[in-house]
């Protein structure tokens, strides 16, 4: 029997907090989370992709939630080439008092043992969910310069390497990965090496679209993750908030052509992320589509 579990890519985004999704006694961390995980079996922990994840951090989660529910797990920005200011590193992993400090950087400025040392403190943080079971994918989200070519595929299998021991899911934001007659190269390519490729429903038009690629390899396990299909958002800059280019919100039309997408997957788990966090967008989305799957009798 396959298991579908659904939730949000997120549970403290500040927009969600100001919706009055939670109730007023959810006053602090410790019942937001309970409150949600009373509602949904999964969800995605955004914060790590912000800052290291905390082994005391992943402790209280743990605590906090019911046997078997699931935390897929962001990776930490500059492991996907995103840049990052320096504040974004440990203190003691920052550059020396007095060195000319650079607004952004990347995974690439970084020496060596300090790359190494992140990666350790990534998997050390992660310990406490994944010794518990409740550990399901890490996902590697690449942004849109991140082109399929030589440099970028070496960076992935490195992620891998990193990685191991973990299953990882891999989200692609350049349609280089799959243009060109690609797509089928890519899939075969992901699965060799044992990671997730993440099926995407995003919008669809623009110079990085990438599309829903649903006849993917079997596996364990799928990934499904939904950012809605709003266009003037999706490549907008000087957005009011980061929640703002996920604002869409899905008509049932629209759930139950994603359901049928979702059901004709051959994994024995699937998880269905709603990222379109904008307010109760993602929580009102993850409830309608949980109440779609059952009457559909999946």
């Amino acid at each position: 029997m396959v298991l579908v579990l659904v939730g949000t890519a997120s549970w403290t985004d500040p927009t969600l907090l100001g919706s009055g999704w939670y109730p007023a006694e959810a006053r602090d961390a410790a019942s937001r989370l309970r409150y949600y995980a009373a509602h949904f079996p999964l969800v995605e922990i955004d914060s790590t992709y912000y800052a290291l994840p905390r082994p005391e951090n992943a402790k209280r989660w743990v605590e906090r939630t019911p046997a078997g529910f699931v935390f897929d797990c962001k990776a930490f920005r500059l492991f996907t080439q995103h840049p990052a200011s320096q504040t974004a590193l440990p203190p003691d992993l920052r550059p020396p008092a007095g060195r000319e400090p650079r607004e952004r950087i990347y995974y690439r400025d970084l020496a060596e043992e300090t790359r190494q040392e992140l990666w350790r403190r990534f998997r050390e943080g992660l310990a406490p969910l994944k010794e518990a079971g409740k550990l399901g994918v890490v996902l590697l989200q690449f942004p849109p310069w991140f082109a399929y070519g030589r440099e970028n595929v070496a960076h992935l299998v490195l992620c891998g390497e990193r990685l191991e021991g973990f299953r990882i899911a891999v989200e692609f934001r350049n349609a280089t990965w799959f243009s060109g007659g690609r797509a089928e190269e890519t899939l075969q390519w992901e699965a060799q090496h044992g990671w997730i490729p993440v099926i995407v429903d995003e919008p669809q038009g623009t110079r990085t679209s990438v599309p829903a690629l649903w006849t993917i390899p079997s596996s364990e396990i799928a990934v499904v993750r939904l950012h809605g299909r709003n266009r003037e958002t999706w490549m907008a800059r000087n957005l009011a908030s980061a929640a703002d280019r996920f604002r869409y919100l899905y008509d049932d039309a629209e759930l139950r052509e994603i359901a049928r997408g979702v059901r004709s997957l051959r994994a024995s788990q699937i998880h269905v992320l709603f990222n379109n966090c904008y307010r109760d967008y993602g929580v009102r989305n993850a409830a309608r589509f949980q109440e779609l799957l059952a009457g559909m009798g999946s």
